[in-house]
């Protein structure tokens, strides 16, 4: 792949939901600002906001890197939390190991993963239990 037109990082606080989901609406203002496409904006946002949630619930916090290339955005959430233990059991709808405390918050439906997939057109999950996670999305321009 080329050099990136754009790039962004972002730390997301893993201990402050309110601040959950700063990265992807910067995101967001950024995109506009360059005029890209009002869907690919939205798919962005909605798959990286899911990624920021489950980051700060699952991992307490990581990093979201955002590559802006002509032909695609890319998009790479790292954190060193506990794993995914079944990758595959984690990518169905309604499967959640959120925790009570943050389900009374209205988080934690078991819908992140299948979001982030939904609204990207290529997706990897690589973790490893004890050392973190790294997905990486694709919206194609």
């Amino acid at each position: 792949m080329k050099e990136p037109k754009l790039s962004l990082h972002y730390d997301i606080d893993g201990t402050d939901f309110l601040a959950a989901g700063s990265a992807s609406s910067d995101t967001k203002r950024i995109l506009k600002q360059s005029g890209i496409d009002a869907r690919v904006i939205r798919n962005v946002a909605i798959a990286m906001y899911e990624g920021e949630i489950n980051t700060v619930i699952h991992a307490g916090g990581g990093t979201a890197d955002v590559n802006i290339y002509d032909d695609c955005i890319e998009i790479i959430l790292t954190d060193h939390g506990p794993g995914i233990e079944n990758v595959e059991q984690a990518m169905q709808e309604g499967f959640s190991t959120a925790p009570e405390n943050v389900r009374a918050l209205g988080f934690g439906a078991g819908m992140g993963l299948p979001n982030m997939k939904k609204y990207t057109d290529e997706m990897t999950v690589e973790s490893e239990i004890g050392t973190g996670t790294v997905v990486t999305m694709k919206v194609n321009l």
